[in-house]
């Protein structure tokens, strides 16, 4: 009997974990329209040194789940006054499924898994989550920190906030861009394990601007990240 009940744990268990991963991957999602104003931190990333708050490394709490989530905006009419409402309203009804705070909190489960990693190297993970031209920059940057005997550890302390700061839809293309707010110790070793770049003992200020994109029309429920850019 109790073989039996572990048996049927597992399987339980095993569904929970498989929903999860559904669930990240129909919440991901855009390209942004930034590119004059931000850079790809990604793209030659072990030559990029953020300018941003340095504080001493502490102890923080775990965030809360709900920490840094957007909140649902009213929904509009396509002549609504403001760009970001109005565009939320044209996806909404490209797309019925779609949902503001739950495209926010998936985003920033995404977040975490791509700096996750890209600081491993782990372009395997990676592919399914990006557009073609973003996973070019980011495993070019792995192969070129690779070559230089270099190792990355980007430790990501929280997320301070995930807002959704641009949406609109180009033919049957949704895209949303996301703004976070995060702190991240980074840290660039070469191969005796010296430090290069970064402090392993400060926590900086990151803003990031990433954008999210899928086909409003298509069965398949999946964003892709499409974009990524960092204020200098």
């Amino acid at each position: 009997m109790s073989d039996g009940f572990q048996f049927i744990d597992i399987i339980f268990f095993a569904m929970i974990a498989a929903f999860l991963v559904l669930r990240l991957r129909s919440v991901l999602g855009r390209r942004d329209g930034h590119e004059q104003s931000f850079r790809d931190r990604f793209r030659n990333a072990q030559d990029e040194t953020v300018e941003e708050k340095v504080v001493p490394l502490r102890e923080r709490p775990e965030p809360r789940p709900d920490e840094g989530f957007a909140k649902e905006i009213p929904a509009a009419s396509a002549n609504d006054a403001d760009p970001l409402t109005r565009g939320l309203a044209e996806i909404r009804r490209a797309d019925s499924r779609f949902n503001a705070v739950e495209f926010a909190a998936g985003a920033r489960v995404a977040f975490e898994m791509v700096l996750d990693a890209y600081a491993k190297g782990d372009s395997q993970t990676l592919k399914p989550l990006l557009n073609p031209e973003v996973f070019a920059n980011f495993t070019q940057a792995i192969r070129d920190r690779e070559q230089a005997g270099e190792t990355l550890e980007d430790t990501l302390v929280g997320i301070k906030s995930a807002e959704i700061v641009e949406a609109y839809l180009d033919g049957r293309t949704a895209n949303v861009t996301v703004k976070f707010v995060s702190e991240q110790i980074n840290v660039t070793r070469d191969e005796n394990g010296d430090v290069v770049d970064g402090n392993p003992s400060a926590v900086i200020d990151v803003t990031d601007f990433w954008t999210f994109a899928r086909d409003a029309k298509a069965r398949d429920p999946n964003w892709i990240l499409v974009a990524t850019n960092s204020l200098d």
